[in-house]
């Protein structure tokens, strides 16, 4: 039987977050709304390019990258948003690390974590955070409903991230813009890209739908670009030897 990776997970995480200390809010860093970039770019596949030293997949992707200079090549590339990993355990992530690429890009910086606590949202946004991951298979409705109004309340965008339609309903019911389907199964990490197409058949009008893991290959991309606005990439990107080219690679054109 495959490890379950997400109790496992959250397990490390409530001791992680029980150990942290709600900090004094700073301000919000000027950049502009994810869902308006995206909504105003559907003619394109838009990439949101990741910084992710490990996974408990994939084990050790790339320990001695620079992170700044890998994060100036994705806004140079044109990538619409990075995600830094902030986990340190399973992934190898820092806050530090975001908050060091924050502070040098002028794009959104999205706040790669399993976020269960309001002290974690503050932290994010005060280490230059503009959008936050909620992952509904972390928690539970009620919640959810009430870190995403919390997170909002304080001008940060929420990415709500889905696995399955019962999840995508949730993600619908709350009121989220922006829905990552996560194409990794968070229980045995496995990965499967048709959960990205079987979902796509229940999105809804005036949302901005997001897939994520598993996308490495311009056809990957092509598969899911007509039913999505954006694609969350990070092991392609932290192994190719150009990320400028593999993300021009994966800019699907949809016109």
């Amino acid at each position: 039987m495959a490890k379950p990776f997400l109790p496992t997970i959250l397990e490390a995480k409530a001791k992680e977050v029980a150990a942290l200390e709600m900090e004094e809010l700073k301000p919000l860093r000027s950049t502009y709304r994810l869902y308006e970039f995206l909504k105003n770019h559907q003619k394109q596949l838009q990439v949101i390019a990741e910084v992710k030293k490990a996974s408990p997949s994939m084990g050790d992707i790339n320990l001695d990258i620079d992170i700044l200079e890998q994060a100036k090549r994705y806004e140079e590339a044109g990538a619409a948003m990075i995600s830094v990993l902030t986990d340190p355990l399973f992934f190898k992530g820092d806050i530090d690390f975001l908050a060091r690429i924050s502070d040098k890009v002028t794009i959104p910086t999205l706040a790669k974590d399993f976020i269960i606590d309001e002290k974690q949202i503050v932290r994010s946004r005060n280490a230059g955070a503009t959008v936050i991951l909620l992952i509904v298979a972390a928690l539970s409705p009620q919640r959810l409903k009430e870190l995403y109004a919390f997170a909002t309340s304080l001008g940060l965008e929420v990415l709500v991230e889905t696995h399955n339609l019962s999840e995508l309903d949730i993600a619908h019911q709350i009121g989220a813009e922006l829905i990552g389907v996560n194409n990794r199964n968070l229980v045995t990490f496995d990965v499967d890209i048709n959960t990205s197409l079987e979902l796509s058949t229940h999105f809804r009008d005036n949302r901005i739908y997001i897939s994520e893991s598993g996308l490495f290959t311009k056809q990957d991309a092509q598969t899911v670009s007509p039913y999505f606005n954006a694609i969350l990439v990070g092991t392609a990107f932290m192994q190719a030897a150009d990320p400028k080219e593999k993300i021009e690679e994966l800019s699907i054109d949809k016109s």
